[in-house]
């Protein structure tokens, strides 16, 4: 798995021409919902695996990370014991994701 997959890439017009590089990614706000799935994580719980779990993508990670602030933001491990808000509303995360990172 790529990180940088979905890292949008820009062209700098400015200083050095046609020089590109990876801009910073913003993720949206996450709302509660009625519909949000409360879990307790075990030992091995990871996010990746997670995403896989309840959305069939493995790759919508940090959507469990954005919506979670307690969780440790540098790592996919996740503390055993902890209580931890797997969203719902995948769709309207993901278009606001890619509202947010339009090009």
């Amino acid at each position: 798995m790529n990180r940088y997959r979905d890292t949008p890439i820009r062209k700098d017009s400015d200083i050095k021409k046609g020089v590109r590089y990876y801009t910073n990614v913003f993720y949206p706000e996450i709302p509660l919902s009625e519909n949000d799935i409360y879990v307790y994580t075990t030992q091995g719980d990871r996010l990746d695996l997670l995403a896989q779990q309840y959305y069939g993508d493995s790759t919508l990670y940090w959507i469990i990370g954005a919506a979670n602030d307690s969780l440790p933001q540098n790592s996919l491990f996740l503390p055993p014991g902890s209580q931890i808000r797997i969203p719902q509303n995948t769709a309207e995360i993901i278009t606001a994701y890619n509202f947010l990172n339009a090009l």
